[in-house]
């Protein structure tokens, strides 16, 4: 006689993907599976899209171009360049109004830790590497709009942009600890 096939208890993560369809139509989306907000267990992963459109490290990591330590690193330099700037601030029309200028605020030991590991950075990665990175993670330009700037618009030079950041990432990932120095192995000699 044959055995009754047992039902499988129902998930519903498998049944539905919760994955947008109506994306717009100049949207540029990557698949990222991150912790599920609705998750009865901790650990639990969701498929979900990040846009990349504007976000020149993130299309690097989505197409498998930089690692993870090359990925933490670069959002790391852009946390330490968003804590270090202290740009212009909004009016508050709550406020009293008061003529002459307002009192600086006081620069926070998070701004100061900040401003010396961008220093660090800019150190170890010399003239050029600072601003090519800066130019990528700050001001969002791709290779090819970095090339342009500079006058140098062929495909090597592209290619040595693009070679020139990965490097560049490399040395931030040895600086905020995502990575660390491989050991030259030491040739010995025969007795």
């Amino acid at each position: 006689m044959p055995k009754a096939k047992r039902r499988k208890p129902y998930n519903p993560a498998k049944a539905h993907d919760r994955r947008s369809r109506d994306l717009l139509r100049n949207a540029e989306v990557a698949t990222v599976e991150v912790d599920n907000p609705l998750a009865m267990e901790p650990g639990e992963k969701i498929v979900a899209l990040r846009s990349i459109r504007n976000d020149p490290l993130a299309r690097l990591h989505s197409h498998r171009q930089i690692d993870e330590a090359q990925y933490q690193a670069g959002r790391a330099f852009q946390s330490d360049w968003e804590k270090a700037e202290r740009g212009p601030r909004a009016v508050d029309p709550t406020r009293e109004y008061v003529d002459g200028g307002q009192s600086r605020e006081p620069i926070t030991e998070g701004q100061r830790k900040a401003v010396l590991r961008l220093n660090r950075a800019e150190r170890e990665l010399g003239a050029d590497g600072s601003a090519l990175v800066h130019d990528v993670l700050v001001q969002g330009l791709t290779m090819d709009q970095i090339g342009q700037r500079r006058g140098l618009c062929t495909k090597r030079w592209n290619d040595y942009f693009s070679r020139r950041f990965r490097e560049c990432l490399d040395r931030l990932a040895l600086l905020y600890g995502f990575a660390t120095e491989h050991p030259v192995p030491v040739k010995t000699l025969p007795r």
